[in-house]
């Protein structure tokens, strides 16, 4: 595969081929490209069957009280309900469970979270955590160099070893006798009957089986093709491809800050209708730097969203990002395509659940993409997770009504991840430095109110009357923002914001 991309992508091919295990990471990346295919389906392929099509004579090959499909978020879920909650757990994962292809950022706060399950030790999480920032920065671009560099305390300031953290987690599944385990194995499809569904998998040597469970827990990323279906082929409204890589050997690292965001360009409208690219700078285990390029945008744009032709554009413009020196090397890549949904209502729109069915982390994208993402979605909500999980179990409550009701959503995330919209750029209503010139504004008006407004806004802990003002702030000292409202939303777009406005300002979470 290295081979076939030498002349289409250059840069992938000199930088994948220096890596031990380079072949098998770009398959993993083309694998995730596959997700640009799928969505697009009118009808997608059946994921989950009533029990009436489960094929005659087959054998349940074991039974269980969950069953989750997907071992990376998965794992840290799956761990609680194994060892505090004592349920009969069972783990599937197509590669192999506990191995990421990101690393993550959380403030130490956030990791307490794992503390509260009862689970996760002090002592386990400082073990994960290979590095603490003094603070972090946002800064975009603007032509005259009058961007504001805002400082934030507090905010993705702890690097987590993502392979070790899930590590500790799966060996708690796997010290518990009545759990399992089984890396290398493909969900198909799932069968429903009344209590429970029957899951069907497929074994690397092609050997399918069966196996029974009271619940399913679907934790397949973006990729799930339960999501797929039950969101009518539309699970995703809008995405953040990103991709990067750990490595060592740049000339200009502070290793004590963060750059949590960070433009040095006016849009690019190379590849498509234009893509406002942004940069992430993180200091990792030793000398070891990540960096990540990204943009927001929607999914049905005609932008090049293949994290493939992203990652050629990332090993061409990382140096104009950060310096390299001649001992410049590439540890391992790092990639996702961080899913976003808009609501459009007063409260949650996506499906998150089935009868006996429940989606978590990318799979139900609740999330924000802007700073937060899957990873602390899962932690800030992991404790409730699982409590009421372990609630609908004991109660023999698993219809879809009272599943859908377990999740991470949130209303103040919800409208949040509103202002991504004004991050997609698009042509045909921004000039090029639109999203930057925004952005800036945004970063002084924070820079002129007190702390905790600019932490909030980076942690996704937002009151309504903190976004209230910023909004304010922002449309008097920036006006053009009003009209881009009307422009970028649209009458039915603008209308939607409001109305999650509404579902907030309305909600406990004010």
């Amino acid at each position: 595969m290295l081979e076939e991309i030498r002349s289409s992508h250059p840069f992938v091919y000199k930088y994948f081929s220096g890596l031990q295990d380079g072949e098998a990471y770009l398959r993993r990346v083309v694998g995730l490209d596959r997700y640009w295919e799928h969505v697009h389906q009118t009808s997608p392929r059946d994921a989950v069957l009533p029990g009436g099509a489960l094929p005659e004579g087959v054998t349940v090959s074991g039974e269980y009280d969950i069953f989750y499909v997907g071992g990376t978020l998965g794992l840290l879920h799956a761990s609680v309900m194994a060892e505090r909650y004592g349920y009969r757990v069972m783990l599937v994962d197509r590669h192999v469970s506990g191995k990421s292809t990101r690393d993550w950022n959380i403030s130490r706060q956030e990791l307490e979270k794992l503390e509260e399950t009862g689970v996760f030790s002090s002592e386990e999480i400082d073990d994960v955590v290979v590095r603490s920032y003094r603070n972090g920065w946002v800064e975009f671009f603007v032509e005259n160099s009058s961007q504001k560099r805002l400082y934030i305390d507090n905010v993705l300031d702890c690097a987590v070893d993502a392979d070790r953290l899930l590590g500790i987690a799966k060996q708690k599944i796997l010290t518990e006798k009545r759990c399992v385990i089984l890396d290398r194995t493909t969900f198909r499809r799932c069968y429903k009957f009344p209590g429970y569904v029957i899951v069907e998998v497929e074994e690397p040597e092609g050997k399918v089986l069966f196996f029974r469970t009271r619940v399913l827990v679907d934790v397949m990323g973006i990729l799930s093709p339960i999501a797929m279906q039950l969101n009518d082929g539309r699970p995703q409204t809008h995405v953040c491809p990103t991709v990067g890589t750990i490595a060592s050997g740049f000339m200009d690292v502070d290793y004590d800050v963060g750059e949590i965001l960070a433009s040095i360009e006016p849009a690019d409208t190379s590849a498509g209708s234009g893509r406002q690219l942004i940069w992430e700078g993180f200091p990792a285990a030793g000398k070891e730097y990540i960096t990540y390029l990204f943009f927001y945008d929607a999914v049905e744009s005609d932008n090049d969203k293949t994290l493939l032709g992203l990652f050629e554009t990332y090993f061409r413009k990382l140096p104009d990002y950060k310096k390299l020196s001649d001992d410049f090397k590439v540890h391992r890549p790092v990639f996702g395509i961080i899913p976003a949904y808009s609501h459009d209502g007063f409260t949650r729109a996506r499906k998150v659940a089935d009868d006996n069915i429940v989606l978590f982390g990318d799979a139900a994208t609740l999330g924000s993409p802007l700073t937060f993402c899957g990873f602390g979605s899962m932690v800030r909500n992991l404790p409730h997770l699982t409590a009421d999980l372990d609630k609908a179990l004991e109660t023999d409550s698993l219809s879809r009504s009272t599943l859908e009701k377990i999740s991470a959503y949130e209303p103040n995330v919800a409208s949040m991840a509103n202002l991504m919209k004004y991050m997609c750029y698009d042509a045909g209503t921004d000039a090029p430095d639109f999203v930057n010139e925004l952005m800036n504004e945004v970063m002084i008006v924070l820079d002129g109110l007190p702390q905790r407004y600019r932490r909030a806004m980076f942690r996704d802990e937002m009151q309504f009357d903190e976004f209230v003002t910023v909004l304010l702030k922002v449309a008097w000292r920036y006006p053009k923002v009003l009209k881009a409202t009307y422009d970028k939303l649209g009458i039915g777009g603008s209308v939607s914001f409001i109305k999650n406005l509404a579902g907030w300002a309305m909600s406990s979470t004010k």
